[in-house]
């Protein structure tokens, strides 16, 4: 906080990604769960459970101040503290877009509870502008599941995503990471290239890391001088947009009439086309998918019209 209010100016942040500190004591967790922290960077710097209110409020309203007006936030959180960490953003002008669940595998194992094995990614944004989300930067509109036959721009979308850790073994790391399709992920869909991510607490400097090589910008801050000191000459070693040619290409978008006024004529051929196509005993969900490929529109454009026509 105090580094953002030297360094950042008012609305001068596109993106903030943050994995605040649990809460939980979480520099010790490792004698619950027999880590090995051989590896482990030392100086983890944790929140006292009785400061976390106040402290989840502080930084989200410095966090507030940076962004630009339109600018996204995604917060990562477990439970435990989720409920601060809403409360503090109740009292911003920050506006609620996704409450998203994060699945990983290799939850720890418990006995006489249920397993946990998710996180919350809470996704904001700042009012005054106009939000990035690049709706087809991943998957094409039209692009199906080979098995399914659902679109896998539809379900790279949805609101919870089956992400696993990285397990970095034989190399030092810090106590907690953010996988890097994670972060590809958020800045895929919230930022541009150039753009300004941000990260107020680095830890690993994944999120930066991950920045620059999608070839945006990045700043951020670090407490721990042990983390920090290593990370940034860690960082140094990252070429901007070196993660670029890793991505997938997205296939073209097929919808070649998108946003052209519907005629009464084009109404007509589109009812009486559906008809047609009831006659061969298929479902209304196959039929509208064939007529998205006849007639260029959107799947839900023709369904409308399909709905005001029986209606």
């Amino acid at each position: 906080m105090e580094g953002a209010r030297k360094y950042l100016p008012d609305n001068s942040v596109d993106l903030i990604i943050s994995d605040p500190p649990y809460g939980i004591a979480g520099d010790t967790l490792h004698k619950h769960y027999n880590r090995n922290e051989s590896l482990v960077l030392d100086g983890y710097v944790e929140v006292p459970a009785d400061e976390y209110p106040a402290f989840s409020l502080a930084w989200i309203k410095e966090a507030e101040r940076v962004l630009k007006p339109g600018g996204s936030m995604y917060i990562i959180s477990g439970y435990s503290n989720l409920i601060h960490i809403l409360n503090a953003l109740q009292n911003t002008s920050l506006q609620e877009v996704n409450h998203i669940i994060w699945k990983y595998s290799f939850g720890v194992y418990t006995r006489k509870k249920y397993i946990s094995s998710h996180y919350h990614i809470l996704y904001y944004v700042k009012p005054g502008g106009h939000p990035v989300f690049n709706t087809f930067s991943r998957y094409g509109e039209m692009e199906k599941n080979d098995e399914s036959k659902g679109s896998l721009n539809y379900q790279d979308r949805e609101d919870v995503w089956f992400i696993n850790k990285e397990y970095k073994h034989g190399k030092i790391k810090n106590k907690n990471e953010l996988p890097t399709q994670l972060l590809v992920k958020m800045i895929q869909y919230s930022s541009n290239e150039g753009d300004l991510v941000c990260d107020f607490f680095l830890g690993s400097f994944s999120t930066a890391k991950v920045a620059i090589g999608l070839n945006r910008r990045a700043c951020g801050f670090e407490k721990s001088s042990v983390a920090f000191n290593y990370q940034i000459r860690e960082i140094k070693k990252i070429v901007p947009g070196s993660l670029i040619p890793t991505l997938r290409t997205p296939a073209a978008r097929k919808r070649t009439r998108q946003g052209e006024r519907i005629t009464e004529a084009e109404r007509e051929r589109v009812t009486q086309r559906y008809s047609e196509l009831k006659t061969k005993k298929i479902t209304q969900k196959a039929a509208l998918s064939q007529m998205v490929e006849e007639f260029g529109r959107g799947y839900w454009s023709l369904l409308r019209i399909l709905q005001q026509a029986s209606g």
